[in-house]
């Protein structure tokens, strides 16, 4: 079945760095466009940044551009989030899924940015 296992948040100061992981398997990982999401306490998700199969960034939250970069790697199923210049106001659970269809939720991985 479809698992998406994300990975790599943590605690972090404002101005640091941090890069998140989500494994994907149970699907052709290639064949899809995805994208990392993030819920922050007492909001909507909202779509951080997608791209396609082959890797070009299809968009970006205007908040993140310049300090976030989304990429992949096809041959390990993996997709990416490197996050720099990190705010608290980045402070979220981090969510990767599909961009055009969407499969069931993974755990997500929690995202603090303070002093």
């Amino acid at each position: 079945q479809v698992q998406l296992v994300e990975s790599g948040g943590g605690l972090v100061q404002p101005g640091g760095s941090l890069r998140l992981s989500c494994a994907a398997s149970g699907f052709t990982f290639s064949n899809y466009a995805m994208a990392w999401y993030r819920q922050a306490p007492g909001k909507e998700r909202e779509l951080v940044a997608s791209i396609t199969g082959s890797g070009h960034v299809i968009k970006l939250l205007d908040s993140v551009k310049g300090r976030f970069t989304i990429s992949r790697d096809n041959d390990k199923d993996t997709l990416y989030l490197q996050m720099n210049s990190l705010k608290p106001e980045d402070t979220a659970v981090y969510y990767c899924n599909g961009y055009y269809s969407e499969t069931s939720w993974g755990h997500g991985t929690q995202v603090t940015v303070s002093s």
